[in-house]
């Protein structure tokens, strides 16, 4: 039995195993170049030129019902920035730095990107030490049942962020208002209070910031709210055939919706509750952009699974159209662009492991 899935490909080689600690110079742009992770379903790998140089490529043994697990191993296995910060063990001073007393988790990550890179082509490795430290942070995946990938990795990132955070002295939050500065402004100052807070490799790579906008269509009152995010839910558009575009999925997710009757919010502005209308817009997008898809539509009687093929382009993604406005001029400027490749994974359930395929 098996089942393909379309995934990206990092663009560069990793780095030599286990080299002397570099120096890591953090981006600071308000806007860096975004890469599609094709999340939950698939795996990233890369081509090796021949079996010789083969690196990454060892399958991952399936404990029972955990190719949910795998494939989310094998994609951040491959996910260039994360796989290079465990080769070269950059997260050892983030822990030595870190306020968590918990780091077992992120050790045993790093130990297993480590195992898998330094493995032949047809080896089998099992994951079960990390499964372990897995199940002690989050005990919801205890067993070996089948879990959802995305809560999955919700839970597994934000693991590793608490334990290499940065931040050793969080600071008390303040009342301070935002609301009389620009969108622009507002949006930085709001990024700038959650690094106070949340400052980690995971994070920076990983996290975006997301602009929600609610206006009144009475007195014309624009309220903006900014929140970081780890992934994009999106739901899937429904056309007139079976097929539709990733696009066609963003545009559902950032087009205007219209707030009325029991759905009304407060205007601020009125001080009563008033038809409004609610868009989001991507602030600041993240290195990696998560997308999930939506694949389940619940109603009264049932929940069911949406099979719509979700077809995305291989490389030039061109994400500009879901920016903020002020900074949509920073792609057109040129000083952004979203590139990926495409493999094909495929699950061979007689082997117990996970494989790709080009």
């Amino acid at each position: 039995m098996r089942t393909s899935y379309t995934v990206t490909l990092p663009e560069e080689p990793p780095a030599a195993p286990f080299p002397a600690l570099a120096k890591e110079l953090r981006p600071r742009s308000p806007l860096s170049p975004s890469l599609l992770l094709s999340t939950f379903v698939g795996l990233l790998l890369n081509k090796a030129k021949n079996s010789k140089s083969a690196q990454g490529l060892a399958g991952l043994r399936n404990l029972g019902n955990t190719c949910f697990m795998n494939s989310i191993l094998q994609c951040l296995s491959n996910t260039r920035e994360l796989r290079d910060y465990c080769l070269q063990r950059l997260y050892m001073r983030d822990l030595s730095h870190s306020s968590s007393a918990h780091t077992a988790l992120m050790e045993e990550f790093a130990k297993l990107i480590q195992t898998i890179w330094t493995s032949s082509p047809n080896d089998v490795v099992s994951p079960s030490e990390f499964k372990t430290q897995i199940q002690r942070y989050a005990p919801r995946f205890v067993g070996y049942n089948q879990q959802d990938a995305q809560e999955f990795l919700r839970f597994l990132l934000d693991g590793l962020h608490n334990e290499v955070n940065r931040v050793t002295v969080r600071p008390k939050s303040s009342p301070e208002g935002l609301d009389h500065l620009p969108d622009d402004e507002k949006g930085r100052q709001m990024w700038r209070k959650y690094l106070e807070r949340e400052d980690s490799r995971i994070g920076d790579l990983f996290v975006g910031q997301l602009k929600s906008s609610l206006t009144c269509t009475d007195c014309g009152y624009c309220s903006t709210v900014f929140d970081p995010f780890w992934d994009l839910s999106l739901p899937i558009a429904k056309r007139g055939y079976p097929e539709v575009t990733l696009m066609d999925c963003m545009r559902l997710f950032t087009k205007e919706d219209v707030l009325d009757g029991d759905e009304k919010p407060t205007c601020c502005r009125c001080r009563a509750r008033k038809r409004c209308i609610k868009k989001f817009s991507v602030q600041r997008f993240p290195k990696i952009l998560v997308l999930h898809l939506k694949r389940f539509s619940e109603s009264r009687i049932r929940t069911s699974k949406l099979t719509t093929f979700v077809n995305f382009p291989l490389r030039d993604l061109d994400l500009r159209e879901f920016a903020s406005e002020n900074i949509s001029e920073y792609f057109s400027a040129g000083r952004a662009e979203t590139r990926h490749k495409c493999l094909r994974y495929r699950w061979e359930a007689r082997r117990g492991r996970e494989a790709a395929k080009e």
